[in-house]
């Protein structure tokens, strides 16, 4: 097992540095600069040559881009992201502010997602064939085949504005700091209730054929015939042997679902006005803010591979023969 997880954990190294230094090389052979950014976003020609020439060697951006990934990698080394070019602020302090709204929600729609995965999924697999099963099946790809955005905006313009039911923007209200602990929280959910669902609904959508078909595969396997033959009940069944074995494929899963939350999470929260990483990505792409975005790379490459290390991981607990295939 040791042995496996050195070999995982070596794997993930050249992963991560071929990301890095390919989006490294991507941002600064995109067009623009942040010297113009800086200069008030109206290009060279808003920008005398003197101040152009200034900020460029300010920025680095005249050395050669081999000579830049070295000077930056040192001082990533080091834990040191550098200055924002937009606010001049450290670019960790910027990621840290936008850092728990993002995964919070993360988090809460992977464990809603799988609260309400795991019973339909069941009783479909469970009651094949039948009006309800196929009710459940053709209502989940309806719903995937909405694009997030799409989706989004439907329910800005449904349930926010036409109905007034939920806010739309931002992650409280302007009072929030003169409300109560309860009303607080009751105020935070509020404002996710709509960016949350544009993520949740098509991530149902996606699990539960994927957990119907793996369970009806399971309950076709000979040892549960075995169990029912013993006398056990049903429930226990599909809790002690069924739902245990249908999960296991889930871990793969989960490795694939939080790299596509944060990869939606761009369009999403601009459109949403959520300030979290997507957010600010977006921002920092906008305003040619290099440091952040080589900020915002390293730690989402970091999380997403360490989610998928720890999946792999679980999966080779879960199952030995992974680990000596």
């Amino acid at each position: 097992m040791w042995h496996y997880i050195l070999k995982r954990i070596l794997l993930t190294i050249p992963t991560f540095v071929g990301i890095v230094l390919l989006t490294f090389l991507l941002i600064h052979q995109a067009p623009g600069s942040p010297a113009t950014g800086s200069a008030g976003g109206f290009g060279e020609s808003g920008v005398s040559a003197a101040d152009h020439a200034r900020l460029r060697a300010q920025f680095e951006l005249d050395a050669p881009v081999i000579v830049r990934f070295g000077h930056w990698m040192k001082r990533v080394v080091c834990f040191d992201f550098g200055q924002s070019f937009a606010d001049g602020r450290p670019v960790s302090q910027r990621i840290a502010e936008r850092l728990v709204p993002t995964l919070t929600l993360t988090f809460a729609i992977i464990v809603i997602a799988f609260a309400i995965v795991i019973p339909i999924a069941t009783y479909a697999a469970t009651h094949p064939g039948q009006l309800v099963d196929k009710i459940i099946l053709a209502a989940c790809v309806g719903f995937y085949a909405i694009p997030p955005y799409i989706l989004g905006m439907i329910l800005i313009l449904l349930v926010g504005v036409a109905l007034n039911w939920l806010p739309f923007a931002g992650l409280t209200s302007d009072n929030f700091a003169d409300l109560s602990t309860w009303q607080k929280l009751k105020d935070v959910i509020s404002h996710s209730a709509l960016i949350g669902s544009c993520f949740l609904i098509p991530l149902i959508a996606y699990l539960v054929p994927f957990v119907r078909a793996t369970m009806l595969s399971v309950l076709k396997e000979d040892f549960v015939r075995a169990a029912h033959a013993r006398g056990l009940s049903h429930r226990r069944v599909m809790l002690r042997h069924v739902l245990p074995n249908t999960l296991r494929p889930l871990l793969t899963v989960m490795g694939l679902i939080v790299p596509a939350v944060l990869g939606g999470s761009v369009v999403l929260e601009v459109m949403f006005s959520w300030p979290g990483m997507g957010r600010l990505l977006f921002e920092s792409i906008h305003d040619r803010d290099y440091p952040v975005i080589m900020g915002m790379t390293v730690l989402t490459a970091m999380f997403v591979l360490g989610v998928t290390l720890v999946v792999d991981l679980l999966y080779a607990w879960a199952d030995p023969r992974v680990r000596y295939a």
